[in-house]
Parts: structure tokens; sequence; C-alpha cells
């Protein structure tokens, strides 16, 4: 059987893994929250347009 405790004093992190959240948390993606009011902010500004011309 394996013996939890001893293996989890072994463990040491992937430098891949440390490497590839460093590049994904310093990233600035937009979530689906921003998405959604820089959608609604373009087609309020479409809609305006649009009444103006008529």
């Amino acid at each position: 059987m394996l013996n939890f405790e001893e293996e989890l004093k072994k463990f040491r992190p992937s430098l891949e893994i440390e490497d590839a959240e460093e590049i994904i948390y310093n990233q600035d993606i937009d979530d689906m929250s921003d998405v959604i009011v820089k959608l609604l902010k373009e087609a309020k500004v479409e809609s305006e347009t649009a009444k103006r011309s008529k």
C-alpha cells in the first residue's frame, strides 16, 4: 500500500505547471461580464446612431 504521508513529503511541483500558472495569472483576459458590458455599450452607441439618422 502507498504511504500517503511519505508521498506528500516527497512531492515537488512541476516547474512547467508553475510557469504556466504564472503566465495564466499575468494575462489580462476579459471575463464574460467584461464582454457583455462591452457588447451593451456598442449596442447603445449603434442604437443612438440609428435614432439620429432617422
